[in-house]
């Protein structure tokens, strides 16, 4: 992790409390990230029309759906098909297996009319033909998020899956070590011209010059540089016209959830449970069809059960020596954990900008925050914990720990939202392509775009609307629209 996050010493920021996890390397964060892949649905891109908090996005689930499938395709993901409206399928490879007790919970979950199902991973289990990088998962690794990622690239990262393939193309060129700063901008028509950029290591400036500049530095580093960007035809940062750029940013909630015993998998022998890349996902199930008191949208769990490579139960069992190893040993598969994932509203009052007097070790201002949790978020985590530990014990399956405090902003590492796309300029900043509405060749394609967070993983969505957005600007190069 040394060599992928980041020293805060020289990338400070300032302002409310967020716990802000960054990662500059090549590849990013899919060098280390959780690999839930999962698709958003039109309770997702018409929210507001379902509950009538927000905006809808310009945009329906048939819109992205041919892009979702052609990101299925091309990196891979394992799950099994449910059929649910709120969580639409992929084109799944094959699944990885439930343990004992995430059966059980399967199976006791279907008399509540809630879904467990297995973790739906970026990761390829039945191989990719078109790509010599990657071998498919063979469920042999100790693959819990370990530090630089899948050993064999079963599980997507950004390097092996898109980077070196376009390398071989030989179209890309890749400059290491380099710290954007702003998009340089024509003076005579106002459109971007480039980039400007200082070598981390030399701290020389140099520029970059493009006919499209395309930003993807992920949400809060592309907001940054968009109002970092100002100049007589953009005064308040590229693309800014609206005064949203920065604003309506939004998350998931961290922080509730439940651990239980499964008694019957006391003194078992071990089974390989851990050779996975995650153990199951419960989607939503608050305000589809009824309407939670207290709180709108809702909320999915990620979990695991069973035996790993090292038993995290040894921690707090007690006693030494040979009766400490055995009840250890015994329990080590008796396990099952869930926490949730919930989604944040996004509000046009949490939002970040330039601290005026801070900057980074380059010189260049840092994010000021201005962001918390509201109160749909708390009560949200509420019934959080509560569902988690009535899920369980309806299952038969003791409850041992309890956890319903809310962790810190920023927790999830899901930002989402500072450039948000919408049909009316005077409200958003990007397009339903995710191109500016004020600069035609500026392309924002990260989780800036998103008009809210939904409680699903975004990492897949953020990839099938930069395809969409590919393709048009390619459509629009051919016509001379650029």
């Amino acid at each position: 992790m040394k060599n992928i996050l980041v020293d805060e010493k020289d990338h400070p920021y300032s302002g409310t409390k967020y716990a802000w996890v960054r990662a500059r390397a090549l590849g990013g964060k899919t060098n280390i990230w959780g690999r839930l892949a999962l698709r958003l649905s039109d309770y997702d891109f018409k929210a507001k029309t379902h509950d009538g908090y927000g905006d809808d996005w310009p945009i329906s689930y048939a819109d992205i759906e041919p892009y979702y499938d052609k990101v299925d395709r091309y990196l891979g993901i394992s799950g099994v098909k449910e059929n649910l409206p709120h969580l639409p399928d992929s084109l799944f490879q094959r699944p990885n297996k439930l343990s004992f007790g995430e059966v059980r919970l399967r199976e006791s979950l279907k008399k509540m009319g809630r879904v467990l199902t297995p973790y739906r991973a970026g990761v390829t289990t039945d191989g990719l033909k078109h790509n010599k990088y990657r071998s498919k998962c063979y469920g042999r690794g100790a693959c819990d998020r370990r530090p630089g990622g899948c050993d064999i690239h079963a599980a997507f990262d950004s390097p092996t899956g898109l980077i070196y393939p376009a390398m071989d193309t030989g179209h890309l060129t890749i400059r290491t070590n380099s710290i954007a700063h702003e998009v340089l901008v024509d003076p005579n028509t106002g459109k971007a011209r480039g980039v400007g950029f200082v070598d981390s290591g030399t701290r020389k400036s140099y520029e970059a010059k493009g006919k499209v500049v395309i930003v993807a530095a992920s949400t809060l580093e592309s907001a940054r540089l968009l109002l970092l960007s100002r100049s007589p035809q953009h005064p308040n940062g590229i693309g800014n016209s609206s005064g949203h750029v920065g604003h309506n940013f939004c998350e998931h909630v961290m922080g509730p959830g439940v651990t239980g015993l499964v008694k019957d998998m006391i003194g078992k022998p071990p089974t390989l449970d851990d050779g996975r890349p995650g153990g199951f996902y419960i989607p939503r199930f608050r305000n589809l069809k009824d309407r939670q008191p207290g709180f709108v949208r809702g909320y999915g769990f990620e979990g695991s059960g069973g035996f790993s490579i090292f038993p995290g139960n040894a921690f707090g069992t007690q006693g030494f020596g040979a009766q400490f190893k055995k009840d250890v040993r015994d329990h080590a598969g008796a396990f099952i954990g869930l926490g949730g994932f919930g989604e944040v509203l996004a509000r046009y009052e949490n939002y970040m900008d330039l601290d005026p007097e801070e900057k980074d070790a380059w010189g260049i201002p840092v994010l000021r925050f201005h962001y918390q949790f509201g109160d749909n978020e708390k009560k949200m985590c509420e019934d959080m914990a509560v569902a988690g530990r009535e899920m369980l014990e309806q299952a038969g399956i003791e409850v041992v720990g309890t956890d319903d405090k809310m962790l810190t902003e920023g927790w999830s590492i899901h930002e989402l939202g500072t450039a948000r796309m919408g049909s009316d300029p005077k409200t958003s900043v990007l397009n339903q392509f995710q191109q500016s509405h004020d600069v035609k060749n500026l392309f924002v394609v990260d989780g800036s775009s998103h008009v809210s967070a939904s409680c699903q993983n975004p990492t897949w969505t953020i990839m099938a609307l930069a395809w969409r957005s590919c393709e048009y600007l390619a459509g629009e190069f051919k016509k001379g629209n650029l």
